[in-house]
């Protein structure tokens, strides 16, 4: 699988930024993609070393949407967390990108 077909985005938020003091960053992945695949796409596309990989599958939630605000359920997606090794980041991450 391509490196760009397994890493679909970076997930920024609040405590992800926070968790980027201790080397971990997060990243939505394809969900048939092993921690192996996500680790070497990872030190491809980043150019970093990867120590950990930690993934999850996060339930997709239920919204209400139309006219008729029929309940329709999201779909699942995997989550990966991604430690790096002392003095390596992730440019994206740090200062919104700069």
């Amino acid at each position: 699988m391509n490196p760009a077909q397994i890493i679909t985005k970076p997930i920024i938020t609040e405590k992800s930024m926070q968790d980027t003091a201790n080397n971990c960053y997060c990243f939505k992945v394809d969900k048939k993609s092993t921690k192996r695949e996500i680790k070497k796409a990872i030190e491809e596309i980043y150019n970093v070393k990867v120590i950990k990989v930690r993934t999850r599958i996060v339930k997709g939630k239920t919204r209400k949407t139309g006219r008729l605000r029929k309940s329709v359920k999201l779909d699942n997606w995997k989550k990966a967390y991604i430690q790096l090794t002392p003095g390596q980041k992730i440019e994206i991450f740090e200062e919104g990108g700069k």
